[in-house]
Formats: C-alpha cells, structure tokens, sequence
C-alpha cells in the first residue's frame, strides 16, 4: 500500500514515519510512503503555493493549481483515495481508516493558514477528512495520524493481527460497545493499588464478564457520546 503525503513543510515528516508500526510496515515491504513538496508543483520563480482569499478576510488560502498538478501526476489509478484534511472535513474514526486501508494507494493533502481553495475538496478529493474538534496550525499532524491509523490494517504490519479486533472502536457495526476495557500488568499490587482481584483468579468467564462490565463503565465516564 502507497501513502503519498503533499505538504510545503515535508521535514515534518522524518521522525513520525521512522517509527512504530509505520516504520516496520515500510521496512518490510508492506507500505510505503512518499513525501512531496508542493512548492516543487508550481510554475513560478518565488515557488508560490498561496494567495489571499477572495472576498476579503485574514490569512492566505492554498492556491488549487499545485494542488491539481501534484496528486495529477502522482495519482496511480481512478481507485486511488485523494484525502483533504481540513477542520471542515467529516470525523476520521475507526470505519473510516478500515475503508481507506481498502485503497491501494492514499493521496494525503495537508492544509495549512487558512486552508484549501474550495475547488480542491469539490472536484479532486474523494474525502474530506477532521481529526477532531480543534484547530491545528496544518494538517501534516493529521497526516500522520492517519497513515498510522490505516497502516495497521494493511496484512502483516501488526504482528498479531487478531490484536485488532480488541481495540477500541475495533469493530465498524457495533461503535455501541465503546471503548476498550482497562488493562493491568505486573506488579499485583503497586502503591496500594490492587488488580482486581478478577484478572488473577483464572477465571475466564469471569475475567470476560468483567471486561465487559469495565468497558461499558469507562465507556459512560469518558465517553457517554457512543453510548447514543
């Protein structure tokens, strides 16, 4: 799987890739990823990637011709996913980074100032991608998150695969069950602190029952929205 990354800062991206799960998935061949500089995409001497918006406002806006002229001339097939982050895209979750590991290639466009031309979102993209409810300074964060997000389910780049479908949000048809329950290690007993008692009792069908009982707890303390 190809993840290509469009940025004016792709410095930025030495240290999240050369890591964790990315890092052995391009090691061994699984995925891999590309870095290129938008200013490298433009026609003129000053390299200019942004302009002010019209109609009036603060800020700069990326200009839509380097935009069209990278992804058109790194895009390797109409399958291919173009993402647009943007703090106006939908919410990036669980089912989405399943669906874009689907792709063979994932086309990342990382805003910056006050955004994208519009044009971009409309007539290139395929989505258009938030990864939360807060502002960013641009999106090669999100990039990042993104590209890890969807690395995983690519096969082989997470040792024990089956690990996956405990994760939190692990499952696209039932976001109901919320978030996944706590986990203890060694020692029993820190600062006072004991394991539930449960997890050492050999007990599997309690220890199951438990999980779920203390996943469905931490689900409405933390995050009460999934449970709508």
């Amino acid at each position: 799987m190809i993840f290509d990354v469009i940025t004016i800062f792709p410095e930025f991206f030495n240290g999240p890739f050369e890591c964790g799960i990315v890092r052995r998935g391009r090691a061994s061949g699984r995925i891999e990823t590309r870095i290129h500089d938008l200013r490298k995409y433009t026609d003129d001497e000053r390299q200019t990637v942004d302009d002010r918006p019209f109609g009036g406002g603060e800020g700069m806006v990326l200009k839509p011709e380097p935009i069209f002229k990278a992804v058109e001339s790194i895009r390797e097939g109409n399958a291919t996913e173009v993402v647009v982050l943007s703090a106006s895209g939908r919410r990036f979750n669980q089912p989405e980074a399943l669906r874009l590991s689907k792709a063979s290639q994932v086309i990342l466009i990382c805003g910056r100032y006050e955004g994208i031309d519009e044009r971009v979102a409309e007539h290139l993209a395929t989505v258009e991608i938030s990864i939360g409810d807060f502002i960013l300074s641009g999106g090669e964060i999100g990039a990042a998150l993104v590209v890890d997000a969807v690395a995983r389910y690519v096969p082989g780049v997470v040792g024990k695969e089956e690990s996956l479908l405990r994760d939190s949000f692990s499952d696209p048809e039932a976001l109901e069950i919320g978030v996944e329950h706590p986990h203890y290690t060694r020692p029993a007993s820190f600062r006072g602190w004991p394991v539930p008692p449960v997890l050492i009792s050999g007990d599997h069908a309690a220890v199951k029952k438990w999980r779920a009982e203390a996943a469905m707890s931490k689900t409405t303390r933390n995050r009460p929205d999934l449970l709508k």
